[in-house]
């Protein structure tokens, strides 16, 4: 009883905090009404209030910072935690583009990565670089974003809650903090496809709680939060600069493709459930 009074307190100072912190970032970002305002580090500020919130909830309540879960994770979700999202992205994608939802490729975009990698190579060769160099590269400066969110999500937040409640309940909370963090900029912002508010908020809170699923599944089997940072780095990665920019608008592709389509938060539905389905194997905290 005492452990579960304590657990409460840390995620009721930790939410505090983090509402405190984003705030200041999400006044930023709705004063200039574009999430890229400052460039882009008023959005990066919002990524790392809830890992400034964890250290700083960990710090008050009297604890190590080591609890967060530092420790590099076995190769094997390693490997998972950076296959997971381009498996799921291809899948969606793929579907997409039979279905004729949204052409691939885009020809316009490639044409512009011409310019982009200033090679003056052909829009498919650029485009093969520029895509290699996305998934190598391009992935350090995402978990670089990533990292902060994860700090508070993975590394405190989910085992907080996993100490005083099951694998469900626990992601469902957790999955509820992290959807209603991102409302703001989602409603009174430009951080959505240009398909009405309700629709795009249905889709990405369903995502949201699927791959909180994944993540927190992840983060409890390894016991570590790099298994989180990996995650959401390769989703963002992967779904915002390669499958989304490389699919031309059909008309209606709003509706289907990206995190405020409908498709992508089916498939990740379908890994969310195989994981769940594999609640049991996680160790009590």
């Amino acid at each position: 009883m005492i452990v579960q009074k304590t657990s409460w307190q840390k995620v009721a100072t930790f939410l505090l905090l983090f509402v405190v912190i984003s705030a200041v970032f999400n006044v930023l970002i709705l004063s200039a009404r574009e999430l890229r305002a400052g460039d882009g580090l008023y959005a990066t500020g919002i990524m790392w209030a809830s890992g400034l919130a964890a250290m700083a909830t960990l710090k008050l309540h009297g604890c190590s910072l080591s609890g967060l879960g530092w420790k590099w994770p076995a190769i094997r979700y390693v490997w998972l935690s950076l296959l997971i999202p381009l498996a799921y992205a291809a899948i969606a994608y793929v579907l997409v583009w039979t279905c004729g939802l949204g052409h691939f490729p885009n020809r316009e975009f490639m044409q512009k990565l011409v310019g982009t990698m200033g090679l003056h190579a052909s829009p498919v060769a650029s485009t093969l670089l520029y895509v290699a160099l996305e998934a190598s590269f391009g992935l350090v400066g995402s978990m670089g974003r990533a990292l902060g969110e994860e700090i508070g999500w993975r590394g405190f937040l989910a085992p907080e809650l996993f100490k005083s409640m099951n694998f469900t309940g626990a992601t469902l909370f957790s999955a509820a903090v992290w959807a209603l963090c991102h409302y703001p900029v989602l409603i009174w912002g430009d951080y959505n496809s240009g398909t009405p508010s309700w629709y795009g908020l249905t889709c990405f809170t369903v995502l949201i709680l699927g791959c909180s699923v994944i993540a927190n599944w992840m983060r409890l089997k390894s016991g570590s939060l790099w298994t989180g940072a990996i995650l959401h780095a390769s989703h963002n990665l992967f779904i915002q600069a390669i499958f989304t920019p490389l699919t031309a608008d059909t008309g209606k592709s709003a509706w289907f493709i990206d995190e405020f389509g409908v498709v992508l938060p089916v498939v990740i539905g379908g890994f969310a459930i195989y994981f769940w389905r594999r609640r049991h194997e996680l160790a009590r905290l």
